[in-house]
Formats: structure tokens, sequence, C-alpha cells
């Protein structure tokens, strides 16, 4: 089986250069684009399955891609970007993006990251997260058709709330959730003190999911930016 087709975007040369040699050192396929327009045309072109975009671009900033690529294609975008101001990183997942790598990075998590998304691809793919169906990650279980959940054999009791948060969590699996997307999807809006609500149903939440809530197995906190549904073995 092939692996993904990955997309770089990124107008640093050496930067650029780290990357698809890592690309190439571990058998990915991949493209290049040095500048916004470039990826924008690469992407309807060649139909990647995973865009590196640099926010940086010499002529439209990164968010901007992000914005066009997402009004015709769903594929998973992951920045890397020396930005590592907790607005920048809301602003680009808000706008579509999956994950965010801050410059400097290491080659593993790079790795790591890409391994994350195809995960999540093959999740996709192999339709466990459509609706009627059953989502498992580790001990976790998720009956969408009977509108339940377990915790191995034990049925979680979860008020309406929690298990919507539950299986939004679940179909997104191994991508990083805003605040802002997150009380969009639960409550059909995003006021301020909203985040502060949700951090209540996620404290009960993983008080309910978790062997061990201060060490979270399942669901990853970003501090100032949202959470994540880890992938668990």
């Amino acid at each position: 089986m092939n692996k993904p087709l990955i997309l770089v975007v990124e107008d640093d040369a050496p930067v650029r250069s780290l990357i698809t040699t890592t690309l190439r050192a571990h058998d990915y396929r991949f493209l290049s684009a040095a500048n916004g327009e470039s990826a924008i045309l690469e992407a309807s072109s060649h139909n990647p399955d995973i865009m590196l975009l640099d926010l940086g671009l010499p002529d439209l900033d990164g968010v901007e891609v992000i914005h066009r690529v997402r009004t015709w294609s769903n594929l998973p975008i992951i920045v890397i970007s020396a930005r590592s101001e907790d607005t920048d990183k809301i602003e680009a997942l808000d706008a579509g993006a999956d994950d965010y790598l801050t410059k400097p990075f290491s080659v593993e998590e790079l790795l790591a990251r890409l391994r994350v998304t195809q995960r999540r691809l093959a999740t996709l793919q192999a339709g466990v997260v459509n609706e009627g169906a059953v989502f498992t990650n580790g001990r976790l279980k998720v009956d969408y058709a009977a509108g339940c959940a377990f915790l191995g054999e034990e049925e979680l009791h979860l008020t309406p709330s929690e298990y919507k948060l539950l299986c939004l969590l679940c179909k997104n699996v191994g991508k990083v959730l805003t605040h802002t997307f997150i009380a969009q999807q639960i409550w059909g809006r995003s006021w301020e003190n909203d985040v502060a609500s949700l951090r209540v149903y996620m404290a009960n939440l993983r008080k309910k999911l978790e062997r061990d809530p201060d060490s979270p197995q399942y669901i990853q906190t970003h501090i100032g930016v949202g959470y994540r549904m880890l992938k668990v073995e």
C-alpha cells in the first residue's frame, strides 16, 4: 500500500529541504510549493492526501490558503509555523487546519503528527465514524445508533451534552478542536462564557472516561486552544 501523497508548502528553502528529505527517507510521496498560489494549484491538480503548510508565505497568508482550500477540499492540513501565539494557532485551526506544529520542530515530532493524521484518514475511509456505526478506541466504544457509550463492559452514564461532546471528539479523532468550534457544534453559538462551561463539561466527562483525569489517556488538552481525542492502541 502506497504511503499518502503529501504537499509541502514552505517558502524557506532549507526548511523545505529538511521536510522533503525526511519524507523521502521514510518513503513518503510528496510535492512541494514555495508560495500560496502554487500550493492551491498543486492541491487542486494533484489531490494530495495531506498538506504541510507554513503560514508565512510571500504572496498569501497561510490562513487564507486554508480558507480557499476548504471551499472544495477536506484534505488534512498540518500547519508548520514559527508563529507560536495561541491566537495564531486558534485562527489557523478555526479556519480549518487539523493540527499545528511550531517551529523549530524535531523530525520525530513531524513524523508522529503524520502518523496520527494517517490513522485519522484510515478511520474515516473505513467509515467507522459514520452515523449508525460503532466507534472503538482502546476500551472506549460509542454506539451511535443506540446513543450510548461504554468503557470496557461498563456503560458510561453521560448527560446529553457530555454524550454530544464525546461524539464530536470521537468523530474527529486525532484532530485538535478549538473551544470556538466545539461550542458552535454543541450549543450552536460561541460566547465568551461558553469556554468556562465547556471546561466544566470536559472535567465531568474525563471523570467518567479517564482512569486518571490528571494523566488523561483519551482526551488531550491544548491549553488556550482546545481539545483532541487521542488514538489509543
